[in-house]
């Protein structure tokens, strides 16, 4: 059931007054999970060659695509079809298609499992992710301070623990088709799904569609859609925190619908360093509240959820 738009807040993260735009992001954290940030210090010129570059990958043939296809790593191309996020669906899989980029190093690493188009064809697409990277990053500490100082911790809390020492972040582009065939009528982009991180860093095209559930356990569902405003990010909480929170702040289901017209967004995954360990914050729980949650590495945590997912 849909119930139209979400009046979500809008944190500025170049306000003077940490204070206020900390408790609007409390605020926003305990009651929907979901928020938008402005002044996040990714320049539009950069977006706009994220998804000029995305954009150019997406609309190759199927064939040149799953030459990158998705490696043990989670690195790569996923074509539509080959990942269900909401496990109840009677579809195959979502319609989405997806190429997920992890960290790119100042030099090219032996190691690396990134995937990368022919340079031939596009010269500059390594290099515009490797930017998207570190903006994204960037704007994501600013943001993640904000969370500290809405928690009563200090602002450089997570960074003091070795949060971003070595953090594990993905930046995954998303395309979804504005046309459907009629045996996929009733399905879903992205089906519905939390996210497992630390907090979700969301750049769209301006095209519709992304919707979140508030109340997942309530039936029916309450579908409520995410507008898309000019020069802002969409934050949202991922399930890590919501952890380790002990439940405080919320990691919202969500989902996108399909609008009759193509849709790209760019999200940021950012997580913490695999080898963090993962415990009830301070602020998070008393005598009468107690931790919920045993500890955990932040790796860990992650990989069990993605080998449900890909299992």
């Amino acid at each position: 059931m849909a119930a139209g738009s979400l009046d979500l807040p809008v944190v500025d993260l170049a306000s003077p007054d940490l204070r206020s735009a900390a408790e609007a992001v409390r605020k926003a954290c305990v009651e929907s999970g979901f928020f938008y940030v402005t002044n996040h210090g990714i320049q539009d010129e950069l977006l706009d060659a994220v998804f000029a570059e995305s954009r150019k990958f997406f609309d190759q043939p199927l064939e040149e695509k799953m030459l990158l296809k998705r490696n043990s790593s989670q690195r790569g191309y996923t074509p539509p079809y080959a990942e269900k996020l909401d496990a109840s669906s009677q579809f195959q899989g979502d319609l989405k298609e997806i190429f997920d980029i992890g960290p790119v190093g100042d030099v090219d690493m032996p190691n690396d499992s990134n995937q990368w188009p022919p340079k031939e064809r596009f010269p500059s697409w390594k290099d515009t992710m490797k930017l998207y990277h570190a903006a994204a990053l960037a704007a994501g500490k600013r943001i993640v301070s904000l969370i500290a100082l809405s928690l009563d911790l200090d602002a450089d809390f997570f960074h003091n623990i070795g949060a971003f020492d070595r953090p594990s972040a993905l930046v995954r582009l998303l395309h979804y088709s504005g046309e459907v065939n009629e045996s996929d009528k009733g399905n879903y982009g992205a089906s519905a799904h939390s996210d497992y991180g630390m907090i979700t860093l969301l750049a769209t095209d301006g095209t519709p569609g992304l919707q979140i559930c508030r109340e997942k356990d309530k039936y029916p569902q309450l579908w409520e859609d995410v507008d898309h405003i000019e020069g802002t990010l969409i934050v949202n909480i991922g399930d890590l925190l919501e952890r380790w929170t002990n439940c405080v702040f919320r990691s919202t289901v969500h989902r996108v619908v399909t609008v009759g017209k193509d849709r790209y967004s760019a999200a940021y995954f950012l997580n913490t360093s695999p080898d963090l360990v993962v415990q009830c914050l301070e602020s998070c729980f008393c005598e009468a509240y107690p931790p919920r949650f045993p500890p955990i590495t932040a790796g860990d945590y992650l990989k069990e959820r993605l080998n449900a997912l890909y299992k």
